[in-house]
């Protein structure tokens, strides 16, 4: 459980400096982290990686690429995004120790992500979207900047912590660590098609009666990832949209 923990994903949005995936990879490896995951990288591969990875290039080796979100959380149940300020997405926050502390509780049940955005804009607020919680580290107001890979050693170290003290509190106990819930958590790409398919219900019945939608998806993601759903509930709720779509074509006189 403590070593290479391959269900916790780090995933770093749109890295514009290679040299910063290498000190990403090395800052991770030092804390027993192997799962890397990269979305649209500038450059990379690239030689400067490889050289301030200073020994982690087995995780550079194995970071899968991605053109876009949907495949570095592919899977996931849970996913907490990094960011330095406030944007217009009001998600609850998270200190780092307990966003350590709330994924490695979570991992047992599948993977989950931490995201990290862009060195000089972090990430964007479609990217927050995808999240059920950002993380803040708490610098100095007078000086807040922390490079990219810093802040990746922060959190893996609060991550390192977390797993030790559940490992030594399971052991202390003489109980293992709990076993995955029966009825698995919806994952990120699960949400993705709910949240896609009740957009388009949403206008099958005419719900925004021409207002913009957008505020309206925005609360009912927040109202959805903060009730934690599984894989059936999505599965049901989604049969409820299909039947009020079919009931919609009924009453405008169009075939079941």
């Amino acid at each position: 459980m403590i070593d290479g923990l391959p269900n916790l994903r780090i995933v770093l949005v749109g890295t514009q400096h290679p040299g910063n995936i290498g000190s990403a990879a090395r800052a991770m490896k030092t804390m027993g982290l192997s799962a890397l995951h990269l979305v649209a990288p500038e450059r990379f591969p690239d030689p400067e990686a490889n050289t301030l990875a200073a020994g982690a290039d087995d995780l550079l080796a194995a970071a899968p690429v991605h053109p876009d979100l949907d495949g570095a959380l592919a899977g996931c149940h849970l996913v907490l995004g990094t960011s330095a300020r406030r944007r217009h997405v009001p998600l609850p926050e998270l200190s780092p120790r307990e966003a350590a502390e709330t994924l490695v509780e979570a991992v047992g049940r599948g993977p989950v992500a931490l995201l990290f955005g862009r060195e000089r804009t972090g990430l964007e607020n479609a990217e927050l979207q995808r999240c059920h919680y950002t993380v803040g580290i708490p610098t100095d107001p007078g000086f807040s900047s922390l490079n990219l890979a810093a802040a990746v050693q922060v959190l893996s170290y609060e991550l390192r912590l977390a797993v030790l003290a559940r490992a030594g509190d399971a052991l202390a106990s003489g109980r293992p660590m709990p076993p995955p819930e029966v009825e698995p958590p919806a994952t990120a790409d699960e949400l993705e098609g709910y949240f896609r398919h009740l957009d388009q219900a949403l206008h099958d019945i005419d719900f925004h009666k021409g207002k913009p939608p957008e505020m309206v998806m925005s609360r009912l993601r927040r109202l959805y990832l903060r009730a934690g759903l599984d894989a059936r509930e999505v599965k049901i709720l989604r049969g409820i949209l299909a039947e009020a779509q079919r009931m919609a074509r009924l009453a405008r006189g169009g075939a079941a």
